[in-house]
């Protein structure tokens, strides 16, 4: 049967590629009149993000009938570091030099296609939020292009009303004696059209306060073409974040369809090599009473040096709560992800006889399979870097978040949460990593974790009345399973309008 192909390409990070693969699974499972092929770009510097790609491309090949295949894109020389000045700016020009690549391997789709009646139409590209120099291929090559927004709908908010800051930034904000710029009136709020409050300028993006940097001139380059595509489609749902949803869906903006929560349930257990060291800990976790432990981590890219740790152990000793810790060595640069620290070394860092006095209570461990752990019935509280692929697992299992935000959009993610949404509890708000100043005192960890696992009763509440609306969403008549289904008839309405253009110029000419 002749089905629509759809192309998708995403950031090599952990975080957009995760989503953006269950998105293929997602469609795909949904009508079988559709197949993918998710284009790889190989990062060698990260062999997580490469040991999953491998994963789910051998579970395709096996269970996916030839309805998802991954195309490994031929590598790239990285840019040169004169080139760039921030993460983001390397990010983007390595990005941008795949674009022959990409173009090449769409094409021989197309030409595949033109070869046979019974060949897939290629019905569209999927870029994510940094991959917007992608849609210069899809105009070229006469396809519609669409966004997949990983991230919250109040950050694509920020995102598409960003251009119109700019301005204001320039004006009311100057230089300070860090990189960062900062308001010339401390009682400076933004008004964003996504977020019901306004804003503190110390919640927003480290790569949107570093204006001299290059990354704040990328922000505005990729927030501008997202309104050159045919659709936003986020991960996201109408009961989660309802002011947010309504505020970008206006004339004139491309229509957005919130499919979420779109998770990878089984999580990182069906492919990551240390699957000893996840059994250790679910046998740990089973002999814990439920919702007893606060479970600590964050993030595949998170991460902290002795300092914090430090008091981070004095915190959770303070407190006495039964706990689950993941510590992680900081990365050697910006493109590695974070290592494992060795036992001695977590030893010499930490508190002296900080793991014998907590041995009965508590487990620091290196790398874990989060989502796995947030299922366990005897975890009761997440602190978490409040990146939104957690947040959305921490919801689907009702477990209240403390937010503890490291990068990127997590300091606006914790203030929706905090904020807006009443769903988690503060531990910071707009704390950012690589400020070793800026250190998260015992004092303040300790009464996080109080209100997290005693204090506030409401959070709970509401916490595990999101639970439920977030499944129910996903259900056969829930608000994302319809927008999804108005997703696949945008889709083919855009190929089959195609199709009659394409009819029509081809007759004119005859």
């Amino acid at each position: 049967m002749k089905k629509f192909r759809v192309v998708l390409i995403c950031t090599p990070e952990m975080g957009n590629l995760v989503p953006l693969v269950e998105f293929a699974h997602l469609l795909t499972n949904r009508d079988r009149r559709f197949c993918a092929t998710v284009l790889i770009m190989t990062v060698p510097e990260r062999p997580t993000v490469n040991a999953y790609v491998k994963s789910r491309d051998a579970l395709a090949t096996t269970t996916d009938a030839n309805n998802i295949n991954f195309v490994y894109l031929p590598s790239v020389d990285p840019p040169s570091p004169d080139q760039y000045k921030s993460t983001l700016g390397y990010l983007s020009l390595f990005i941008e030099k795949h674009k022959p690549h990409v173009k090449n391997e769409i094409t021989k789709l197309i030409e595949t296609e033109s070869d046979s009646e019974d060949s897939d139409r290629v019905a569209g590209l999927f870029i994510d939020m940094f991959c917007t120099s992608m849609t210069d291929v899809a105009n070229q090559l006469g396809i519609p292009c669409y966004l997949y927004f990983a991230s919250p709908a109040s950050f694509l908010g920020f995102m598409l009303h960003f251009p119109n800051m700019d301005a204001q930034i320039a004006n009311e904000f100057v230089e300070s004696n860090t990189d960062f710029f900062v308001p010339k009136d401390s009682t400076t709020e933004l008004v964003i059209p996504s977020f019901a409050n306004p804003l503190p300028p110390s919640v927003l993006p480290s790569t949107v306060l570093k204006r001299k940097r290059d990354g704040y001139v990328w922000y505005l380059c990729h927030a501008a073409r997202y309104m050159e595509t045919k659709g936003i489609i986020v991960n996201t749902f109408q009961e989660l974040e309802p002011y947010a949803i309504e505020s970008i869906s206006v004339n004139g903006m491309p229509p957005v369809y919130p499919i979420g929560p779109v998770l990878d349930l089984n999580g990182p257990v069906q492919w990551h090599p240390d699957r000893v060291h996840h059994e250790s800990i679910m046998k740990w976790l089973d002999d814990q009473p439920p919702s007893s432990v606060v479970f600590l981590c964050f993030g595949s890219m998170g991460s902290f040096g002795g300092p914090q740790l430090r008091e981070i152990a004095i915190g959770l000793q303070r407190v006495g709560f039964r706990f689950l810790w993941s510590i992680r060595e900081p990365s050697k640069s910006k493109i590695y992800l974070p290592g494992e620290y060795t036992n001695l070394k977590v030893k010499e860092m930490l508190p002296e006889g900080f793991l014998n006095r907590t041995a009965g209570v508590g487990l620091v461990c290196g790398w874990v399979p989060q989502v796995t752990i947030l299922s366990h019935q005897a975890i009761g509280g997440f602190v978490s870097h409040c990146g939104w692929n957690s947040v959305l697992e921490s919801l689907w299992y009702g477990v209240p978040i403390a937010t503890w935000p490291l990068y990127a959009e997590q300091q606006m993610n914790a203030f929706e949460l905090v904020k807006e949404l009443r769903l988690a509890v503060e531990i910071r708000l707009d704390y950012r990593d690589g400020r070793g100043s800026d250190l998260v005192s015992a004092e303040e960890i300790e009464w996080g974790l109080r209100r997290l696992m005693d204090g506030d009763d409401e959070v709970r509440k509401k916490v595990k009345e999101m639970r439920e609306k977030s499944r129910t969403a996903v259900m056969e008549e829930g608000s994302s399973t319809k927008s999804l289904g108005s997703l696949i008839e945008k889709i083919v309405a855009d190929v089959r309008n195609f199709e009659a253009q394409s009819k029509l110029i081809h007759s004119t000419f005859q």
